[in-house]
């Protein structure tokens, strides 16, 4: 895909999308009104965008607890977004999911969970009911440093590297797992080194840049849909807020120091600023869409607020799976036919 000083323009036009919304999303919960954790996106804008913007609208995508951003960097409709974090029977799930356990099939979210490092495998098997039926398709997996760790990564990863699966493994190193270090946990100088031990590319990119997220995702995915295999991304960036919203950490895990380096390389104004210095947009127009994007956030809010909570009833509905009648072999079905006509 090439990015036309349009494409650019849009994805400006999500990353302030997510900025805004998860903005609106933590004056939300501060009122009581976003039940639950909720995980913000704000400082990773840059490497969600960057690869969405890489796949097709039809592409599988799997994501995890800091769940907001994904969607909206593939296209979602805020406003169910934002219905589906307030609980709400307009949202995305009817508002069974929540902030950590939506997704949004109409953009190709399969899911995000709580469970570290439980979407690669999710994600996995996409790509290979991509590869059986020949449609095409990619699956595109996000993930945090933390997951890196689990066994699920490796399990998956070697898999998908056997089987040459269309997959594409997208590692958002925020630096920290919690409170933990990823230099403290990870055994490689980048998790993207590991993509040597299942036989597949591994890349690692500035993830404050989402031209260069979009570039090392586009060739993943350009050899996924050639039949090539998966890859391993990994973009370096960084949460601003703490884990979650509302959680008290006792103790200082990073300095003042590193947190202003990292605030300083904020994707949002950075991103603004190139496109304005390359003629991309002007001042006027860069207003223009912020101004759009925080009415968009406004009128989801409003949306998410005049919605119906579901109704009670509902509790036990789309738990389960329709039951599928299983194929009885003919000679057993001969047999019960035998057996009836002698009673």
């Amino acid at each position: 895909m090439e990015l036309t000083d349009e494409r650019l323009i849009e994805m400006y036009r999500r990353m302030l999308r997510i900025r805004h919304f998860d903005e609106a999303v933590e004056k939300l919960a501060g009122r009581g009104l976003v039940p639950g954790a909720a995980h913000l996106t704000i400082g990773q804008e840059a490497e969600v965008v960057g690869a969405c913007m890489a796949v097709r609208a039809d592409d599988y995508m799997v994501g995890n607890h800091r769940s907001h951003g994904h969607p909206i960097g593939k296209g979602a409709d805020l406003k169910r977004l934002m219905a589906e974090l307030m609980g709400k029977s307009t949202g995305v799930n009817r508002g069974k999911g929540g902030s950590m356990h939506l997704a949004d099939f109409s953009v190709g979210s399969l899911g995000e969970s709580s469970i570290v490092g439980s979407g690669i495998p999710v994600a996995t098997g996409a790509a290979l009911a991509a590869q059986l039926s020949g449609d095409g398709r990619v699956s595109l997996c996000f993930f945090g440093d933390g997951a890196s760790n689990e066994g699920a990564f490796h399990e998956a990863l070697n898999l998908a590297a056997i089987w040459r699966l269309p997959a594409v493994y997208v590692c958002e190193n925020n630096q920290y797992a919690v409170t933990t270090p990823a230099r403290e946990a990870v055994s490689v100088a980048h998790v993207a080194d590991r993509a040597a031990a299942y036989g597949m590319p591994g890349a690692t990119v500035d993830g404050q840049d989402p031209v260069a997220v979009f570039e090392a995702v586009g060739a993943a995915v350009g050899r996924a849909r050639a039949g090539e295999g998966p890859s391993l991304v990994e973009a370096e960036t960084y949460r601003f807020h703490e884990h979650a919203l509302g959680l008290r950490i006792p103790a200082s895990y990073r300095s003042e120091e590193e947190l202003g380096s990292w605030l300083e390389r904020d994707p949002v104004p950075s991103f603004a600023r190139r496109l304005i210095e390359r003629g991309v947009l002007d001042r006027e127009r860069a207003e223009r869409v912020e101004q759009e994007v925080r009415a968009e956030v406004e009128q989801a809010v409003e949306f998410a607020e005049q919605s119906a909570f579901p109704d009670p009833a509902e509790a036990f509905e789309g738990l389960y799976s329709p039951r599928v009648p299983a194929a009885v072999p003919a000679a057993r079905a001969a047999h019960e036919h035998e057996g009836a006509h002698h009673a």
